[in-house]
């Protein structure tokens, strides 16, 4: 029953995620107008705004004028209700872990921009952060994340300028250092390096498979990748930590 209302909260929390995809890219006011159909403008009832329920009972439609609702709505309430369910599954029903979660949730709302409109919006990224370095356990792990926050950030800033001097264009974008920075809070130094190692081999095949196959295949997002990455590490950090014991002791 427990995790039941830790999913429906996350599945609802969701719900506020698919307004910031939406709306953030194109400079709109997350709390005004109220929800409306982005195609005949028509404002919804409330039982239209039931996370999950509302789609399948509309058939994945608009109920005024039968225009197709993207899936993209159910699938972010639903992942969004499992990262909160897998978050306390993993470190209990706790501040922390609700800080964890969301900013997971952030990291999502981040992936699906950087994936359609190949932007990373400053404020939703200094969020993520912020909540990151917040998560703390104890207000001396607060200094903790603070400063692995920085040390990813200065590490990426430094790889930035070597790379985009090596190659003689830009290596990463500025976003991505924040990513790291967040990654450096949420996991510290060693666990988040493996996480962004596991990032990177997760995008290779990816990579390898679009290139050259037209511009956009130039712009492969890579936060979707880096928050894979994270996600799996915290996952499966015990793991990580013994492997990392057993190879460097």
């Amino acid at each position: 029953m427990e995790l039941f209302i830790i999913f429906i909260l996350g599945i609802i929390i969701g719900s506020f995620l698919n307004v910031l995809i939406i709306r953030i890219p194109l400079n709109q006011s997350v709390s005004f107008p109220a929800s409306h159909c982005m195609h005949c403008k028509t404002p919804l009832r409330f039982y239209h705004n039931i996370p999950i329920l509302s789609w399948v009972f509309l058939q994945g439609r608009c109920a005024f004028c039968g225009e197709k609702i993207s899936i993209q709505y159910p699938f972010i309430e639903v992942m969004s209700g499992l990262v909160f369910v897998f978050s306390v599954i993993k470190l209990g029903v706790t501040i922390h872990s609700f800080g964890i979660a969301l900013t997971f949730d952030l990291l999502l709302v981040l992936s699906v921009i950087d994936y359609r409109y190949k932007m990373v919006p400053d404020s939703i990224n200094l969020t993520a952060l912020s909540i990151a370095i917040l998560s703390a356990t104890s207000f001396g792990h607060l200094g903790y994340n603070f400063t692995n926050a920085l040390l990813f950030a200065g590490g990426f800033t430094l790889l930035r300028f070597s790379l985009s001097y090596i190659i003689k264009k830009e290596a990463m974008g500025e976003a991505d250092i924040m990513i790291a920075a967040t990654i450096g809070a949420l996991l510290g130094v060693q666990l988040g390096l493996v996480a962004i190692f596991v990032g990177a081999v997760l995008a290779l095949p990816v990579l390898l498979l679009t290139q050259g196959k037209n511009e956009d295949s130039k712009q492969l997002p890579f936060i979707p990748f880096l928050a894979m990455g994270c996600w799996i590490v915290l996952m499966f950090d015990t793991y990580v930590s013994t492997y990392l014991v057993g190879l460097y002791g």
